[in-house]
């Protein structure tokens, strides 16, 4: 009997392996568990293609945007674990959520299969182009002025446009309604009809509308400027220290995904990366391409926790109430 085992196990890991050595054979999906029209999804499309050409199968971009990125993540999570369904995560559907909702909808940390870490891209704080400031003191000293009336919109709770928000309203000690959103784009919408009062958005979107007049572009919240926006001063050179808040994008397959497959997809996700054609498009999104060491699975797996212990942190110090 034991023999018998021992066969049928050795040909179910023969079988298993030779299902990853063909693979792909047929379009992969990528979730974009975000709504269209954000700076997460125009720079997943972008990847989707790439990947696409590498592994010989087109990839099919599907976007899921609900629960500031949980619903498509979840459904991820809970997927087949055969290579033929991935995602774009980031900070806010990987780390924010663990500790901003009560009953996450699944463990960031042991509910995927890493693939890599892809880039990081910084918040722009824009706000509607009729508010009455022209920097960040200004806008600190308004917000101080007339917090019981303003908003401000995010992705949705927990989202990467949400907790950057956060962070720089704890930084000058003020506390303005929050406006959760179904994605980016919805916010940003609303931000430029003049609804909503600012938003920290994703550089990839909201530098073009700043660029375009449609928002006022106020401050880059990252250690330095943005090359996408160079005249647009960060946050610390105006004066306002420690709300940097760039944010990370990374793939992931379900758990369980064989680890050939995910080898697969970590080395096409390098070699992408690695072709100037393509950083140079994502880097002209305001994009920060992460170094071959840190691209891999066993960064990622490691990178990740911390994350979620470190942005934890961050929610119970600014007193956001799980939900």
């Amino acid at each position: 009997m034991r023999r018998v085992l021992l066969f049928a196990s050795l040909g179910w890991l023969a079988a298993g392996a030779a299902f990853a050595q063909n693979w792909p054979t047929r379009p992969i999906t990528l979730v974009i568990p975000f709504a269209p029209g954000g700076g997460v999804d125009a720079s997943a499309r972008i990847q989707a293609q790439a990947l696409g050409d590498l592994l010989g199968q087109p990839i099919i971009s599907e976007n899921m945007g609900a629960a500031a990125g949980m619903v498509g993540s979840a459904r991820v999570a809970k997927g087949e674990p055969d290579g033929y369904l991935f995602l774009i995560g980031n900070t806010g559907t990987h780390a924010y959520s663990q500790s901003v909702n009560k009953k996450p909808l699944y463990n960031a940390a042991t509910d995927f299969t890493p693939v890599g870490l892809v880039s990081e891209s910084p918040r722009i704080l824009d706000v509607r182009k009729d508010l009455q400031v022209a920097n960040l003191q200004e806008f600190v000293a308004y917000a101080k002025a007339n917090h019981a009336k303003m908003q401000f919109g995010s992705a949705g709770v927990g989202a990467g446009t949400h907790l950057p928000c956060v962070l720089l309203n704890n930084a000058i000690g003020v506390e303005i309604t929050h406006i959760p959103y179904r994605g980016e784009g919805p916010a940003l919408q609303d931000l430029i009809a003049g609804r909503i009062d600012y938003m920290c958005n994703t550089i990839q979107t909201g530098a073009a509308q700043a660029k375009a007049g449609a928002v006022k572009g106020i401050a880059v919240m990252a250690a330095k400027r943005s090359s996408v926006i160079p005249d647009l001063a960060t946050s610390g050179e105006q004066g306002v220290a420690g709300v940097e808040a760039s944010v990370w994008n990374a793939f992931f397959f379900p758990k369980g995904t064989p680890d050939a497959i995910v080898r697969k997809m970590s080395k096409a996700v390098s070699d992408m990366l690695d072709n100037p054609t393509l950083r140079k498009r994502l880097e002209d999104l305001g994009l920060e391409i992460v170094p071959p060491e840190r691209r891999g699975p066993e960064y990622l797996s490691k990178f990740l926790p911390e994350e979620i212990e470190r942005w934890g942190k961050v929610v119970r110090a600014a007193h956001i109430t799980p939900e």
